[in-house]
């Protein structure tokens, strides 16, 4: 795969964000050879493509073009750790540290893409994970199909107590509480730092 085919595209978080950009690329007569998170691999090479319509038309879906190599790293770390949170949380289960994980995806040293990113997002990949995985505990508790156990457990937390005491830490309210709550207090994932 030349990376010089590859869109790098800030703020796609979901399916939904997937499925919005590849209509509206197509559109604009670029052909897609693969598209995921946070990234559009195409048939034509790049220098061949509308940049400034692709630029305007994601502008006004809300996403962005990515130019610069250490945003583009930052935002595949953020791709990763969402897409393996919300559909592969077996990889969480296994005891697996998402450090290697990341590593791994990325082929590059963990330390490296670990100072890279609290450079540019002011927070560690560490906090960045909690902070996901206590959306996706919001989630889970408002959809009431899963125990706190299920959940902290599909989340890959060691006790339902190490759950409770990071949700309490970062809403300020007990997972019952929270459940209890009529307003829905879930975050854009995109809008999460």
């Amino acid at each position: 795969m030349t990376s010089k085919n590859i869109l790098y595209i800030k703020n796609m978080v979901c399916n939904r964000c997937i499925k919005v950009v590849k209509e509206e690329l197509e559109k604009l007569g670029v052909t897609i050879k693969r598209i995921s998170l946070g990234e559009v691999e195409t048939e034509q090479p790049l220098e061949n493509l509308p940049i400034n319509k692709i630029n305007h038309i994601l502008k006004e879906n809300g996403f962005e073009l990515i130019e610069d190599k250490k945003a583009k790293i930052v935002e595949r770390i953020k791709s990763f750790i969402i897409k393996t949170i919300y559909e592969h949380e077996s990889l969480i289960n296994k005891n697996l540290k998402f450090s290697s994980l990341i590593e791994n995806e990325l082929e590059l040293d963990y330390n490296y893409l670990s100072s890279l990113f609290s450079s540019q997002e002011s927070i560690t990949i560490e906090q960045y994970i909690i902070l996901q995985k206590i959306e996706r505990a919001k989630e889970l508790l408002k959809y009431g199909e899963l125990t706190l156990s299920e959940i902290a457990y599909k989340l890959g937390y060691s006790s339902v107590q190490h759950l409770s005491n990071q949700f309490k830490k970062i809403t300020g309210f007990t997972a019952s509480q929270f459940k209890s709550l009529t307003e829905n207090m879930r975050k854009p994932l995109d809008k999460i730092s």
